[in-house]
C-alpha cells in the first residue's frame, strides 16, 4: 500500500541546529510526492515529503501483531539525511514491523520516526496478520549428552612444563620438581 509521509520542519531549540525535523503523520493511499508544502504556520512547515509502500510480508505476522497490542499503534519511517537543502531526507522505508525499525534504529545511520497509524490502517495490517499468522510451537531442546566432568589436554598435566600452572597438583610443588 502507498503510504504518504509527512514531515514537519519546525525552529530548532538549540543553537547548533537551526531546524528541527520530525515525521509526524501518514496518508495511507496518497499520491507521489517529493517534499511538496502541505501547509505553513509561520515558522513550521509540513512538507509531503515521499509515499513509498508499505509492504506486509507473513513471516512477521508475529512483529505486527506485537506493534498493534501496543498502547499506539505505530508505523515507523526510517529516514536517511541527506546534503540537498531542497529534500533534508530520503525516505527510505515505511513499516509496520517494531523489530525491524529497531534494526535500522541500532545503526545510528539513520533516523527512524515512529508515526501513530490512522484507523484505516490498524484495521487493514491487524486483517493480514490474522489471516497470515501461524503460531510457533514451543519445542524443548534436548541437551547433548556430553561428558561435563571431562578433563582437558595439556590443563594440570604433570608432564607439561608449566611454571604458572593454577591447575597444577600442589604435590608437584612440595617436590620441587615441573615434570
Amino acid at each position: 500500500m502507498p503510504v504518504g509521509i509527512v514531515v514537519q520542519r519546525s525552529p530548532g531549540v538549540t543553537a547548533w541546529a537551526a531546524w528541527s525535523w520530525k515525521a509526524v503523520a501518514v496518508l495511507p493511499g496518497a499520491g507521489s510526492a517529493d517534499w511538496r508544502v502541505l501547509r505553513e504556520e509561520g515558522d513550521r512547515v509540513m512538507y509531503h515529503a515521499a509515499t513509498p509502500e508499505l509492504e506486509l510480508h507473513a513471516a512477521e505476522t508475529e512483529a505486527y501483531i506485537h506493534g498493534l497490542c501496543a498502547e499506539t499503534p505505530s508505523v515507523y519511517a526510517v529516514l536517511r539525511e541527506t546534503e540537498d537543502r531542497g529534500r533534508p531526507f530520503d525516505v527510505v522505508l515505511v513499516t509496520a514491523s517494531p523489530y525491524e525499525a529497531q534494526d535500522y534504529a541500532d545503526s545510528g545511520e539513520e533516523v527512524v520516526e515512529k508515526i501513530p497509524m490512522p484507523a484505516s490502517l490498524v484495521d487493514w495490517v491487524r486483517r493480514f496478520a490474522e489471516a497470515h499468522h501461524e503460531e510457533e510451537v514451543f519445542t524443548k531442546r534436548r541437551r547433548d549428552e556430553v561428558d561435563v566432568d571431562k578433563a582437558q589436554d595439556g590443563i594440570g598435566d604433570p608432564r607439561i612444563d608449566q611454571m604458572r600452572d593454577v591447575y597444577r597438583a600442589p604435590r608437584q610443588f612440595r617436590k620441587g620438581r615441573l615434570q
